[in-house]
């Protein structure tokens, strides 16, 4: 089957390109890697390529079948309506969303350009329509820093804040959600779904920790695997990673390892973050995810990015990463992250440092763009503004 980029990465042109890989005959579309051009597997739709917050490229091949099954298991889980697009169409949740509104027969309504909370609000109000006089239920997905940067605004634009309250749901994915965020969110009226998944799994494929219609979850070696019909097919040209992200068991399942740690309890997943994402300090293994949980959990520090650096004393610590204090706190805040982090993760997990930028670098996702916040703390912290 032969595959050809989108005309540009425009949410209008990934729209036709998709029209016609998941409706039509094709061909599968390229997105994020516009050099992406030959054949692929039959049936395939998209190969979408992302470079992923480490930094790291990947080109995961995702067929028709697994979109649609993705798309419908949505619709079964929270419903079927209208769609608004706000986060990039050249990524998967994007691309999901495309689907969910091709498949309920509806163009998505779209959010061009840099996210700001007047355009997003005046389209999802723009969305409302009826059909035999019962209203149509809309539905968009955002990052966590899209949905705190519409509560913030919300608390002084009533327009913003009667936007949030006019969807029957907003999945939220691409990373952990902070308890204070969501239960700001369900303040102001807003219907939140936290979503779990990742191109290889088509999407979120676990809502509220509850895998979707199809879904398997296992935990193996303390690792969350995923099964089920939105599997990918694997990765572009790269047989052997393909065979290690995707296994197969002995009764012929085949499932994602995902290299996230998790637990299932009562049915319900609970993610604790990247194995890989684990400093050793004084012997002690410290998860960098948990830390940053805990770290979000402080008031004002909801959107802080936790990543590693050399310890002299203890050969790895962390740092502390956040935005919207002064420089000269610093040290006072340190103090406090340092009190809440110990007595959630335990004393070896504290952070050595806070740093106060500008602006947390992200990446075209909207997830925090880590590889560079690595760079730019082991370079001397400098400020994006100098």
């Amino acid at each position: 089957m032969k595959l050809e980029p989108a005309a540009s990465d425009d949410p209008r042109d990934v729209l036709r390109a998709l029209r016609a890989a998941v409706l039509g005959a094709g061909p599968a579309v390229a997105l994020g890697g516009s050099d992406l051009a030959g054949e692929v597997p039959p049936g395939t739709a998209a190969v979408v390529t992302t470079s992923g917050s480490t930094g790291v490229p990947k080109s995961v091949v995702i067929s028709r079948n697994a979109l649609i099954a993705s798309a419908y298991a949505t619709a079964a889980r929270i419903g079927e309506g209208a769609w608004l697009l706000a986060v990039p169409a050249t990524y998967v949740a994007g691309v999901q969303v495309i689907v969910r509104a091709l498949l309920a027969d509806r163009e998505p309504a779209v959010v061009s350009g840099p996210f700001r909370a007047e355009p997003f609000a005046a389209a999802a109000l723009g969305m409302a329509s009826h059909v035999d006089g019962a209203r149509v239920p809309s539905y968009t997905s955002l990052v966590p820093a899209q949905l705190q940067r519409l509560l913030d605004a919300a608390e002084h634009d009533a327009t913003v804040a009667q936007a949030l309250r006019s969807f029957e749901a907003i999945l939220i994915g691409g990373q952990a959600l902070a308890p204070s965020v969501r239960e700001r969110a369900e303040a102001a009226g807003a219907r939140i779904v936290r979503t779990y998944g990742s191109s290889e799994t088509s999407g979120g494929c676990v809502y509220d920790g509850v895998p979707l219609d199809g879904v398997g979850v296992a935990i193996v070696d303390g690792e969350v695997r995923l099964s089920g019909p939105t599997l990918a097919g694997g990765y572009l040209g790269d047989p052997e990673r393909t065979a290690s992200a995707f296994p197969s068991d002995a009764a012929g399942t085949r499932w994602y390892r995902t290299g996230d740690g998790g637990e299932v309890v009562d049915g319900v997943l609970n993610v604790t973050g990247r194995l890989d994402n684990v400093i050793v300090s004084g012997g002690v293994n410290v998860s960098l995810d948990r830390v940053e949980a805990a770290v979000r959990g402080i008031p004002g520090l909801e959107s802080a990015v936790v990543v590693p650096i050399p310890d002299a004393d203890w050969g790895q610590g962390s740092a502390v990463v956040v935005t919207g204090i002064d420089p000269s706190r610093e040290r006072e805040v340190l103090a406090a992250v340092r009190e809440v982090v110990g007595a959630a993760v335990g004393a070896p997990a504290r952070p050595a440092r806070v740093i106060a930028i500008a602006e947390v670098p992200t990446l075209r996702s909207g997830k925090p763009d880590r590889a560079t916040l690595r760079r730019l703390v082991g370079e001397g912290s400098p400020d994006p503004r100098d």
